[in-house]
């Protein structure tokens, strides 16, 4: 890659909620960067495409390029589902305007930005969860197998949680809270609501409800208080998994990894590490040079 004239390099974090795009020159000055819908590849190779054309698109009108630049343009992609090899080949295999493409997974990502491209470990708990540790070029990765058969510690399972807790609250089988009826509200006491709802629910679906969890925690609401312990532990499991194949430090990542801290152990708390950049740090790091997770 390194004898092909590339002008700009581009960094795509795609997760089940968010499609980030940021561009850099060649010194890696960032030039323009913009966020658009899903671009998890498993709910979709075209969908995932469509948002990532788009955040890139928007990300370049903000660096007054034009789709004249594109082919000038290596991109990095670090997308939530691209562990699964079918997804991954199957969107490898579109058609892009850009001039090389490479793709790995949203924790790979995210792993290569926290630690500046060197070894070290990941925990990246947003709408879904994933643990990763990048040692002397191999990848050691535990959970991320997707909502709803993984993904603990993550949003969408905290949610999940929270709707069958609900739901149980409604047939008197444990103790309604202000959480519990807040819920309730937003579907207008319709249980058949909540039920028609959660046929087409997606992860981002039952995660929208996180933030809500932790203003409830807050006021000391058990039901919020209980679900946050339960995805504590879940992060811990993770966290352990990781220790055990030798990482020594943990970077927690993700809308639930950087707000649930305070609820682990101290001991795990001590294996907290601060990140150094973010996953489109590490995918503006992929940009560069050839990081596919499968052979295309």
């Amino acid at each position: 890659m390194a004898n092909i004239p590339f002008t700009y390099l581009v960094g795509v974090d795609g997760g089940g909620t968010s499609c980030r795009a940021r561009i850099c020159d060649i010194a890696g000055n960032v030039i323009g960067e913009a966020k658009t819908g899903s671009a998890n590849i498993l709910l979709g190779a075209e969908i995932a495409m469509e948002s990532i054309q788009q955040a890139i698109a928007l990300a370049a009108q903000q660096a007054q390029l034009t789709p004249a630049d594109y082919p000038n343009m290596a991109i990095g992609l670090a997308l939530a589902g691209a562990e699964q090899q079918q997804a991954w080949h199957a969107f490898m295999q579109q058609p892009h305007p850009y001039g090389a493409i490479t793709l790995n997974t949203d924790a790979y990502g995210a792993c290569l930005g926290a630690w500046g491209g060197q070894n070290g470990a990941i925990l990246i708990a947003g709408t879904g969860s994933c643990g990763i540790l990048l040692q002397d070029g191999n990848q050691h990765v535990v959970g991320g197998r997707e909502f709803p058969i993984s993904d603990q510690g993550s949003g969408a399972i905290m949610g999940l949680r929270l709707i069958q807790q609900v739901l149980l609250s409604v047939d008197g089988i444990v103790p309604t809270t202000e959480l519990a009826q807040h819920v309730l509200s937003h579907f207008e006491h319709d249980i058949d609501a909540i039920v028609s709802w959660s046929k087409t629910a997606r992860p981002c679906d039952y995660g929208q409800f996180s933030p809500v969890i932790f203003s409830f925690a807050a006021q000391n609401d058990s039901l919020a208080v209980s679900l946050l312990q339960q995805t504590a532990a879940d992060i811990e499991m993770w966290m352990q998994a990781l220790i055990v194949r030798g990482a020594t430090r943990i970077c927690l990542m993700g809308g639930i990894g950087e707000r649930i801290q305070t609820w682990l152990t101290p001991p795990m708390q001590q294996r907290l590490a601060t990140p150094q950049g973010d996953a489109m740090d590490g995918a503006i790091a992929m940009a560069r040079g050839n990081h596919n997770l499968f052979v295309r």
